[in-house]
């Protein structure tokens, strides 16, 4: 069984003559050792400044600018590329997603990145329950293809939507559910890797006595391998027990426990040492692993507390319950999530003065099972009538309590959300963009539970002690011990980088103390290496260094990590060396603090915008998905931004190159500004630069046309229908694209000889009187509409109507958008100023102010917020609706007497609407209309208003289209409705006979090439 492709559009971007980027920049580092290597390796070789720029951060606080990166092939490849290295002394690196915690994805080294090219699952023997993989296999995307033999790769971190094998078997990755499971080390089986030398060979279960056969101290480097494996059995086994904590979370070091446990058996699994090794000990080019069964069903308990001290000191009797997961939930979390909208329905639920939780998670055999399950744990650890089912008479008791209310959950929607509010508080926590960040340093800890009140209790006081308590969540994985802590430090202050080694140490201690392992999920690397020494003495340090020689006898191989010479205060990505200059002064207002700055700052580096959308779903990012580039990431702009800013890159980021390698495919969908985990907002960051871009460079006459629709759009409607006419002639659009950059194979918008306006008025206005109306709204019609699709407006003014809202029109047509789309923030603020004065004294008197195309009610909403301060445009922004948000926000359509039609509907709703969660009223409205609706969770179109439309885009924007087709094609829905004209123009041209199906209503005045509207759905049923 092989892996298809998460990116249909490659191939067809980069066959198109007209795509213009390379994702490189011409400034090339040591360009004889690029030659030498391109000579050797079939995959790409980059040492240019972008690309070596993009990999020097993860998502730690650490930044180390590789010497190049390269994208495999294959194992002869990587081989190829590690002998040569091993030749001339140079250091290598192997990495996935780049989504490592301590920094162990970063170094000074030529960078191995897998997860472009090697990325196919080989095969899967489902009666075995084993995969083979390559090691840049996304493992939400293996697990989705193991689901349909109802098996799983047990291991759950965290970022499994992006993260990929190699990446979970380097840092022995676990997550929320190792209680069940254990690390990803009890479940590789073989590994193929290259060693330091270049040999390729197969790691995997060997009889020691073999192993001895084999050993030789001065024999090949395998042999040698060998020498120091029989060495640290024979004579490190005894220190070995007595160093290694007994914990089930346990990543700091190498692998040494297992390999003791397993040599009592007679038998060794050396492809285990490589588990949490960090790429140190091999390159792995593919293994083998074991697969688990699904469980049958799942049941949920919350417990509440008065204080994380009673919550970790209840862990050890919850443990008993013999739960999957039991997951912290701290002051902090809880705070954030009453105060935070997305959690307004489970936070109803939370009992007065909760001040910490534990959510308690089993797998049941059946739904029977799991209420059984959770009523145990609620009857022994709240009260008896904590629950009404029944308890198994078996369960667990224990006769002094700590929790003081409780919930469970058993309906996967319900448990959905107890797993929400776990997760809350990370996202928030990260979006900071102060220069104190919650970075991780000394946050993953792993304590024996029945230790867990001594540590947290010294660890609250270390942290008062230094100043630091305020705002330093606890929370993560309580069953095994392993609590995620993130004070606030400023790594730019000297004296905050100061108090990080000081927490650190201390903290060691403690965990030294009581039996516990600095890292008990995130591994060592540049923040926690320095510590393994002090965790496991003398002797077993040395042992790991051995092991790292007689694996890497010239410590090539990701140097410095697990057992090295790190400091955990050098290679920061941010100190007080770093000096931010962003080359022009901010135009837009930035309401957060260290404003521009701060946004520029703020990526973390966590890799979300790199999920796929079948793995991650949303919309973030949509030109990654299409193109499989770092550089098209939110991430990777975000990076090349800050390091331009800062020096690191030598660009200004307003010259040409950096603008369009970097900066240009940012289509603005917005999808990072609510996918992101930190919310970073590429667009706004990017209309900033493009601002100073124009100042300093001047504007395309391409951009001023697409800026000034609203000026030419008029014309084109009193011309029509000659100026339709003119766009059809043959050969019109080889003429547009040799004189404008407009792609020939696009249809530009048809216009209107009788507007909205004009048909308004020609039918005598509102059919509903202000006497009799339950509201009055004022339609601001979008120049698309105005002029190109005025059954969109005709529609919306029948169902606003209907709905009995009293409607009258703005005198104006331009809500700003398409002048700020492409960078001209004045032009654009002076247009919202001139809407703003005519509406806000509407608004003052009670009128809301209505959209039918989703990107400009986002304007109003949002953008121009950005644009202008003060209670007018507040006032405006409030009291602005997208047509389907506002008859479902005030349920104007609660007595309307639909009239019914049998179809089912698939819905792809607007980036924007969506950025500002507000894509979901559509749903809601269609549904009660009696429209069988499937929400497509889908992202950007491709069309992305102008960009589409752009010769050298032309393809890249099908090939993010092709993602959405594809999701059509899949839906069991007979027809397709996009409330965005782009989105709209994207699918009316698209050739695939079942989307083209799907377009429209089959029978009905609706019948057309290009899919309808949902509010032209709703004017379709609305009683006649």
């Amino acid at each position: 069984m092989s892996n298809q492709s998460a990116h249909p559009g490659v191939s067809v971007e980069r066959s198109d003559e007209r795509s213009n980027y390379d994702y490189t920049s011409e400034a090339i580092e040591q360009p004889t050792l690029v030659s030498e290597l391109r000579e050797r390796v079939d995959g790409d070789v980059r040492f240019d400044t972008y690309t070596r720029q993009m990999y020097a951060t993860d998502a730690s606080a650490y930044e180390a600018t590789p010497i190049g990166v390269v994208f495999p092939i294959s194992t002869a490849d990587t081989a190829a590329v590690v002998s040569y290295c091993a030749d001339r002394g140079i250091a290598v690196l192997p990495r996935g997603a780049g989504t490592s915690l301590a920094g162990q994805a970063v170094n000074e080294a030529v960078v191995l990145d897998f997860t472009r090219y090697m990325d196919t699952i080989v095969s899967v023997d489902a009666p075995a329950r084993r995969a083979r993989v390559q090691p840049g296999v996304v493992l939400a995307e293996l697990n989705d293809t193991l689901a349909s033999d109802g098996l799983k790769f047990a291991p759950d971190p965290a970022a499994g939507d992006r993260s990929v094998i190699g990446g979970a078997i380097g840092n022995n990755s676990t997550g929320a559910h190792s209680l069940k499971y254990g690390k990803t080390d009890a479940y590789v089986e073989e590994c193929e890797a290259v060693l330091a030398d270049g040999t390729v060979t197969t790691l995997g279960e060997t009889d020691l006595s073999d192993l001895r056969e084999q050993a030789d101290r001065d024999g090949t480097l395998l042999q040698r391998v060998y020498a120091q494996v029989i060495r640290i059995v024979d004579d490190g086994s005894n220190e070995i027990r007595d160093q290694f904590p007994d914990l089930k979370r346990n990543v700091s070091g190498y692998n040494l426990d297992v390999l003791v446990e397993e040599a009592e058996t007679g038998t060794i699994n050396l492809a285990r040492l490589l588990a949490g090794s960090e790429g140190t000990l091999a390159v792995i080019t593919e293994a083998a692993v074991s697969l688990e069964p699904l469980p049958e069903t799942k049941a949920v308990s919350l417990l509440f507390y008065d204080s994380v001290l009673d919550a970790v000191t209840d862990v050890q009797y919850v443990l008993e319950h013999d739960p999957a997961a039991v997951e912290l939930i701290d002051d902090v979390l809880i705070g954030l999530a009453r105060d935070t909208a997305d959690f307004e329905a489970i936070a109803s639920l939370l009992p007065d003065g909760a001040q910490a939780g534990l959510l308690v998670e089993f797998y049941a055999e059946d739904a029977s099972h799991g209420r059984s399950q959770t009523a145990g744990l609620l009857t022994d650890r709240v009260s008896d009538d904590a629950t009404s089912t029944d308890p198994p008479s078996d369960h667990p008791e224990t006769e002094q309590t700590y929790s003081f209310a409780g919930l469970e959950a058993h309906s996967e929607s319900d448990r959905e959300q107890f797993w929400k509010l776990r997760k809350s508080g990370l996202p928030i926590l990260l979006s900071r963009t102060s220069d104190e960040k919650h970075i991780s340093f000394i946050e993953d800890c792993a304590i024996p539970p029945e230790h867990l009140p001594e540590f947290v209790d010294r660890f609250q006081s270390l942290l008062v002690e230094k100043n630091r308590a305020v705002d330093a969540a606890f929370y993560a994985h309580a069953g095994p011990g392993v609590l995620h802590v993130r004070p606030l430090v400023n790594t730019k202050a000297v004296a905050d980088r100061q108090d990080m080694v000081d927490i650190a140490d201390a903290v060691t201690d403690i965990v030294v103390e009581l039996g516990g392992s600095v890292s008990g999920e995130h591994g060592d690397g540049h923040a926690r290496t320095q510590w393994n020494r002090k965790l496991y003495g003398d002797d077993v340090w040395s042992m790991f260094r051995n092991l790292k020689t007689a694996f890497d006898p010239d410590w090539l191989l990701n140097p410095g990590n697990v057992c090295g010479d790190h400091d955990m205060t050098e290679n920061l990505r941010y100190d007080d060396e770093y000096v931010y200059d962003a080359g022009f002064e901010p135009s837009l207002n930035w309401e957060n603090e260290n404003g521009m700055q701060g946004m520029v700052e703020l990526c973390h580096g966590c890799g979300g915008c790199r999920g796929s959308q079948e793995a991650s779903g949303g919309v973030m990012c949509p030109t990654y998905r299409a193109a499989n580039e770092e550089i098209t990431t939110t991430r990777g702009r975000a990076n090349l931004l800050r390091q331009a800013m800062s020096g690191d890159v030598p660009d200004d980021p307003t010259d040409d190159e950096f603008a369009e390698e970097v900066l240009d495919l940012c289509i603005g969908c917005k999808g990072c500004a609510r996918d992101c985990p930190s919310e970073v907002d590429m667009a706004k960051l990017k209309t900033e630069v493009m601002h100073a871009r124009h100042q300093e460079h001047g504007a395309t006459f391409r951009d001023k046309l697409f800026a000034n629709f609203d000026t030419l759009a008029p014309f084109g409607s009193t011309l029509a229908p000659l100026s339709n006419l003119a766009l059809s002639i043959p050969g019109a659009g080889t003429v547009a694209e040799m004189t404008l950059g407009i792609a020939r194979e696009r249809t530009l918008p048809s216009f209107r000889r009788e507007t909205v306006q004009d048909w308004f008025e020609t039918r005598g206005g509102s059919h509903i009187s202000k006497d009799d109306a339950e509201r009055r709204a004022i339609f601001f019609v979008d120049s698309y509409t105005n002029y190109c699709h005025t059954d969109v407006g005709k529609a919306t003014i029948r169902v606003l109507e209907a709905t009995g809202t009293h409607v009258q029109l703005a005198e104006r047509t331009d809500s700003g958008r398409p002048a700020l789309s492409k960078g001209f923030i004045e032009q654009s603020r002076e247009t919202v100023e001139s809407n703003v004065e005519e509406l806000y004294p509407r608004v003052r008197d009670g009128w809301d102010v209505v959209l039918a195309e989703p990107s400009d009610a986002v304007m109003f909403q949002s953008d121009a917020l950005d644009l202008l301060s003060g209670d007018a445009v507040e006032s405006v922004a409030t009291n602005t609706y997208g047509v389907c948000e506002y008859v479902d926000t005030f349920r104007l359509d609660e007595n309307i007497d639909w009239e019914p039609v049998a179809a089912s509907i698939a819905y792809h709703g607007h980036c924007h609407q969506k950025a500002i969660k507000k894509d979901h009223h559509a749903v809601s409205v269609l549904r009660r209309a009696g429209y069988n609706v499937d929400p497509l969770d889908s992202g950007c179109c491709g069309m992305a208003g102008s960009f589409g439309y752009e010769a050298e885009h032309y393809s890249l924007s099908k090939s993010i289209g092709n993602i959405l087709f594809e999701q059509i094609e899949e839906s069991g829905a007979t027809a397709v409705t996009a409330p965005g004209t782009s989105c709209r123009t994207q699918l009316s041209e698209e050739r695939l006979e079942t989307v083209t199906a799907k377009s429209s209503l089959t029978g009905t005045e609706l019948d057309r090439d290009e899919p309808p509207t949902p509010v032209e759905l709703l004017d379709h049923c609305l009683p006649r």
